[in-house]
């Protein structure tokens, strides 16, 4: 069983704490469903990768639909025949449909997804809103009360 560690991931990201746990507990197994094998990347300071084995969907078998904070990505193959008469020995292709949902943090928009080599990657990027963003704050210096010094002038 393979378990990812996030934990170096919590030392350098801010904000992320809440995409780092569900990613963490979506990777255990929910019933014994592992089909696809899938990874987590980082690839920028505010950007990510999910990498999922899809080998043998074709692009338009393939589904992926975000909403709101959560990622949807459905693999549904086309009954395929190998001709008149053929018959399959040995399976050993997994050939059955599947769906996986991720929980995304807050901000983490899809940006794109391409299928190559029978690895379907997602990358994702952090949008944190401008006013959402943190701001210097200028600090100035309290203007110091001159005290006069009177003194009475000797004639």
């Amino acid at each position: 069983m393979r378990h990812v560690d996030f934990s170096p991931l919590y030392r350098s990201t801010v904000g992320f704490d809440r995409l780092f746990t569900m990613l963490d507990s979506l990777a255990q197994p929910e019933g014994g469903q592992s089909y696809p094998p899938y990874n987590i990347e980082r690839t920028g300071e505010d950007s990510y990768r999910i990498s999922m084995a899809v080998a043998g969907f074709a692009e338009d078998e393939v589904s992926i639909e975000a909403h709101r904070n959560v990622l949807t990505i459905k693999g549904e193959r086309k009954d395929e025949t190998n001709g008149e008469g053929s018959e399959v020995l040995y399976r050993g292709i997994a050939a059955r449909a599947f769906e996986r949902r991720f929980q995304l943090a807050d901000h983490v928009d899809v940006v794109g997804a391409a299928l190559k080599n029978g690895l379907l990657h997602i990358d994702l990027k952090r949008n944190i809103p401008e006013e959402l963003k943190p701001r210097k704050i200028a600090i100035s210096a309290a203007p110091a009360k001159a005290k006069q010094i009177e003194a009475k002038a000797a004639n």
